[in-house]
């Protein structure tokens, strides 16, 4: 995967924030390989309210066959709502994986519509 694409909405770019999604960023990639794309948008909503600065994060991560995408993870502060994106993320990749695997029971289909005429 190369480097994932970081887009600040609102807000000025910061470096320390860039170096924390790249890290998050190197451990999907540690966790799923064949990752082919991965987008950050950090976006500071609510500049007018008076109980601070509201701040969203959508992470969008593309994997052979499947997008997985995070949003609405708001929080005050920035660097808890990009873990906390990232930490969705995470759980659908690891949910993924699983499946593939075959770690996940699936039920069979148990309407009963397997009577023969």
């Amino acid at each position: 995967m190369q480097n994932p694409q970081i887009t600040y909405r609102g807000m000025p770019a910061s470096p320390a924030m860039d170096a924390r999604i790249l890290e998050l960023a190197a451990r999907l990639e540690e966790l799923h390989p064949k990752i082919t794309s991965c987008r950050v948008v950090v976006n500071e909503a609510d500049k007018h309210r008076s109980k601070g600065n509201q701040f969203e994060v959508r992470v969008d991560v593309h994997v052979p066959g499947r997008e997985i995408v995070a949003t609405n993870q708001r929080h005050e502060d920035a660097y808890a709502a990009i873990n906390s994106a990232f930490d969705v993320v995470v759980r659908q990749l690891e949910e993924g994986l699983e499946i593939q695997r075959g770690e996940v029971k699936r039920h069979r289909d148990e309407r009963g519509d397997d009577t023969q005429p």
